[in-house]
């Protein structure tokens, strides 16, 4: 089996154990006093690059629900963790319209759970662009809605 690896630099290990345990659900398989490891079956893998970012690097890491009733669950885990849930009805991002729940981990990364409801042509579209209600709001120039550091 293959599994892919993310490995994030923290400070604070008992808050980012107490985070992400609480986000994935589960306990790390592997607790030292300066490492801990998950080693998930679920949620599978979505890798995407883009240029829309505004400079290279990590832009933000997320878990795709196969449906609402599952984004509904990683919802309720989030509003467990003590940070600030955002949430994106109906969003249009990455060629696709979606729901989504964002979420900063303890060093400000953001975290998107999402479900897509459809595909669409654009990268973004005007006015459903970051979950915005406006039909004349002009779509980001940037790339997905990242709520800011600290939102």
């Amino acid at each position: 089996m293959k599994r892919l690896h993310v490995h994030l630099a923290v400070e604070d290990l008992e808050k980012n154990i107490a985070f992400y345990s609480a986000v994935f659900a589960s306990e790390p398989v592997v607790r030292k006093s300066n490492y801990a490891k998950w080693e998930l079956e679920d949620p599978r893998v979505n890798f995407a690059v883009s240029t829309r970012a505004g400079s290279p690097g990590l832009d933000h890491l997320g878990v795709q629900a196969d449906s609402a009733g599952e984004l509904g669950e990683i919802e309720s885990r989030l509003a467990g963790v003590d940070a600030p849930v955002t949430e994106q009805t109906g969003t249009s991002c990455c060629y696709a319209r979606s729901d989504k729940y964002w979420i900063q981990d303890p060093q400000g990364i953001a975290w998107e759970s999402f479900h897509t409801l459809d595909s669409i042509p654009t990268f973004t579209e005007a006015g459903t662009a970051c979950g915005r209600p406006d039909a004349d709001a002009p779509a980001p120039e940037a790339g997905c809605c990242v709520p800011e550091k600290g939102q």
